[in-house]
């Protein structure tokens, strides 16, 4: 049994030997279709992180288009527009990266996430949707307002989301706000957004406050969409505040002010508006 291992270890290392004898530090060259296939098998963060420094030639193909358009086209990010992004990584990047910033926009956790700016008349209170259902039918709850002014808000921190202050100023991507809000039908309503880009000392570089959006009693209740795109907004943003509410007009007891719901802020590529 010794001689058989020693007979095992000598023809290893004979064997290992004459693998470093006749290796020449050269990888061996693939096809271009098989190195992209490879590629494409592979994390994508990996692959820019490990794979773009292994060769020139394994850079080349990482810095290509073709590559980020194949992953593109696989995972299903596509462009709705004719103009085609000028830069696929980063349009694969944002696509991948894309996700609501608010926390809790649906009220299914309460009021967490949130910060309670008013509280006026009857308070904030969350309620059920049942008469009027939203077109995303999985919304089931929604914030609803008293007969006084009522606004909530969130800050989101761009970098603690993943958004480094150099990607920011430099590529500017399009930074797409929504929210979804209603009246009731016996209840004049007032309704109120207003969205700020902010820098390090949380001071606004732009913003989104139109006007109030006000409803007669009796008017129509359904859900309504509120929408913006900050676009080419320059440099220095690293902060975005979101503030909404709103309250009746006839100063009712109760919750029949406006009511708001599945509020959203997501980064995205350029091309996707």
């Amino acid at each position: 049994m010794e001689r058989r291992a020693r007979n095992c270890q000598l023809q290893s290392h004979s064997a290992s030997s004459l693998v470093q004898e006749n290796f020449t530090g050269m990888l061996p060259v693939l096809p271009l279709d098989v190195l992209e296939e490879m590629l494409l098998n592979v994390p994508p963060q990996q692959v820019v992180c490990v794979c773009r420094l292994v060769c020139c030639e394994w850079k080349e193909v990482v810095d290509s288009d073709s590559l980020w358009r194949e992953r593109c086209r696989r995972e299903g990010y596509q462009t709705y527009v004719t103009k085609l992004p000028k830069d696929w990584r980063l349009f694969y990047f944002l696509c991948k990266k894309r996700r609501n910033l608010l926390k809790n926009p649906r009220a299914d956790d309460k009021f967490k996430g949130w910060q309670i700016m008013e509280n006026g008349g009857d308070k904030w209170k969350i309620e059920s949707v049942e008469e009027v259902p939203l077109p995303d039918n999985t919304v089931q709850k929604y914030f609803a307002t008293s007969y006084s002014t009522c606004r909530k808000s969130q800050l989101i921190d761009l970098e603690k989301e993943g958004y480094r202050p150099s990607f920011m100023d430099d590529f500017q991507p399009d930074i797409i706000i929504s929210d979804w809000y209603a009246p009731r039908r016996e209840c004049g309503a007032k309704y109120e957004i207003c969205v700020e880009l902010l820098n390090h000392k949380k001071q606004p570089i732009k913003k989104f406050s139109p006007g109030t959006v006000i409803f007669q009693n009796w008017d129509d209740h359904k859900w309504n969409q509120m929408t913006h795109v900050f676009k080419n907004y320059g440099p220095g943003v690293r902060y975005i505040r979101f503030i909404h509410g709103g309250k009746d007009t006839l100063y009712w007891a109760g919750w029949y002010g406006i009511r708001v719901t599945n509020s959203s802020i997501e980064i995205c590529p350029s091309v996707d508006r």
